[in-house]
């Protein structure tokens, strides 16, 4: 298994967290009673965390916002919803990868959520276009709070943005598609 991933200005804490760790697996293993030695690292643990992270420079929050190993929108998804209900495609071009959306339900209400997912390793990335929407995704974004608008429901929006995608498709996809289905449907005929 590889070593976990950790920024410069937290190696006190994995290094303290790997030693309460072996003094916890030594205390079982040899059935010695260091109970009060494993809570008081744990309790200087704590403190030296609450130091760290209240005291961080600008660069250093910088580093933790892009950190590999923290979370991305399905992962607060699966953790803060219920009966999660993933909606694709924007009804005109295709579906974003890159933009989770659907409904969902918050301590039992219902919700419309919205959110950019990145991946973790290389072929998780490029699926989802490393978080960079598409027109397509804007679309689908767009279609996602009108249905949130049509139902009264309210929506969660978990903003990942590394920027949109550049490429030239963004011109011609946008040129060819100026008003979303909806817009056509709320005009008279």
């Amino acid at each position: 298994m590889s070593e976990p991933l950790y920024l410069e200005f937290e190696k006190p804490l994995v290094e303290l967290e790997r030693k309460i760790s072996d003094m916890q697996g030594f205390s079982f293993g040899e059935n010695i009673k260091i109970d009060g030695e494993i809570k008081s690292l744990q309790k200087k643990l704590e403190k030296l965390r609450e130091e760290i992270y209240g005291n961080l420079t600008r660069w250093q929050k910088v580093q933790l916002s892009r950190h590999p190993k923290r979370p991305y929108t399905l992962d607060y998804i699966e953790h803060m919803t219920t009966e999660f209900i993933e909606l694709h495609g924007d009804r005109g071009y295709a579906d974003d990868k890159a933009v989770i959306g659907g409904f969902a339900r918050i301590d039992g209400r219902p919700v419309v959520i919205l959110g950019q997912q990145k991946g973790r390793d290389t072929k998780q990335k490029l699926y989802r276009n490393f978080g960079m929407m598409h027109p397509e995704g804007y679309r689908k974004a767009r279609r996602l709070i009108y249905l949130a608008e049509k139902f009264n429901m309210p929506v969660v929006i978990l903003i990942d943005t590394p920027g949109a995608y550049p490429g030239i498709s963004v011109c011609a996809v946008e040129s060819v598609s100026n008003s979303s289905p909806w817009e056509r449907e709320a005009k008279p005929s």
